[in-house]
């Protein structure tokens, strides 16, 4: 297929990490998720690989730094894993299945923020395909 100019992809315009608003919304979004997974503080910080004094600043809303593509690649990955789970489950497993322990053998009895934590975003991604994999969406 010949693509002209009119049919070509227009290229996605994405605010710059260093936006503040953007940061302000993605750290909500984040911290939100782990409110609803009931995340300590130190999980939520090992998975979003922060020190945990920089998570309490976000927590509190008074981060004042960027987001490299490390962290937004994270931050997408929970939204995408979150938004899964709600359409997936409808109940306690929507916000508990996150730390239940999982047999399958992506986590080996691990939870699965465990796995995450220990994996990093490789370990995220998987957990992300496995969710989409259940909703019948691979």
């Amino acid at each position: 297929m010949i693509r002209t100019a009119q049919h070509a992809e227009q290229p996605q315009v994405i605010a710059p990490l260093s936006d503040p608003q953007r940061i302000a919304t993605v750290i909500r979004a984040v911290v939100r998720i782990a409110e609803a997974w009931s995340l300590t503080n130190g999980e939520a910080a090992a998975l979003f690989d922060v020190p945990t004094a920089t998570w309490s600043r976000m927590k509190a809303g008074a981060f004042k730094g960027k987001l490299d593509q490390d962290k937004m690649m994270r931050a997408s990955l929970l939204i995408g894993i979150f938004k899964g789970l709600r359409l997936l489950f409808n109940g306690p497993l929507e916000a508990g299945w996150p730390k239940q322990p999982n047999a399958g053998p992506a986590f080996v009895g691990q939870t699965p923020i465990d796995r995450m934590i220990a994996g990093g975003i490789p370990a995220m991604m998987t957990v992300r395909r496995h969710i989409d994999a259940l909703r019948g969406g691979v």
